[in-house]
């Protein structure tokens, strides 16, 4: 394998052991892995919180309804958080463990809007696991941590998704996703680095 590819996978990819929690987030998105692994974790007494976040994708009128998952989840959803809630709801998690953040439209509001929601409910986060599809890792990682800096974040991506690091050089589908976020790693943050940081 050339070893920029192995570089890239390294750099998208990331995945932490799992450790007790203050919170588990899910940044929005529109698969059902993501809640259902986070709901395994809630199950496994990993975190007594669990915030998903979302409205639905910028530039959208509505949630256009689920992208993947080997279960169909039924029933008519405003906002990616009420899915993901659903999801949540119908993996044995109690409703009083979810919070609620269903304004954000991209990865930085879900972060910058479930530190709102976190600050609002009075919780202290120190450390958090965050559950996405994988090749959503990184950018995640670097949106959560932007607003949590000082918490210590663990990514713990969802398993049986179709693209992996083994795999998503060797389909089309695989190569355009991981470059696309690595794009997106490099062009969305010139201007909070400047800020956060100049």
């Amino acid at each position: 394998m050339l070893e920029w590819i192995g570089d890239i996978t390294r750099f998208i990819f990331l995945e932490d052991e799992p450790q007790p929690s203050d919170i588990i987030f899910i940044p929005g998105n529109a698969h059902a892995e993501p809640s259902e692994f986070a709901a395994r974790l809630y199950r496994n007494g990993f975190a007594p919180y669990l915030l998903p976040s979302g409205r639905y994708a910028i530039g959208s009128t509505g949630f256009a309804g689920q992208k993947s998952g080997a279960r169909e989840y039924v029933g008519r959803f405003d906002t990616e958080w009420a899915f993901m809630r659903h999801v949540l709801l119908q993996n044995g998690v109690p409703d009083a463990a979810i919070l609620r953040e269903d304004e954000a439209t991209y990865t930085y509001q879900n972060a910058i809007y479930s530190r709102r929601s976190t600050d609002a409910a009075r919780l202290t986060i120190r450390r958090a696991l965050i559950c996405c599809m994988p090749v959503h890792a990184r950018r995640a990682k670097m949106y959560y941590q932007t607003l949590y800096p000082g918490a210590e974040l663990l990514l713990c991506p969802a398993p049986g998704t179709p693209v992996t690091s083994e795999n998503w050089m060797h389909e089309p589908e695989g190569i355009d996703a991981v470059l696309g976020e690595l794009e997106r790693c490099g062009g969305q943050f010139h201007d909070i680095l400047k800020e956060i940081m100049l």
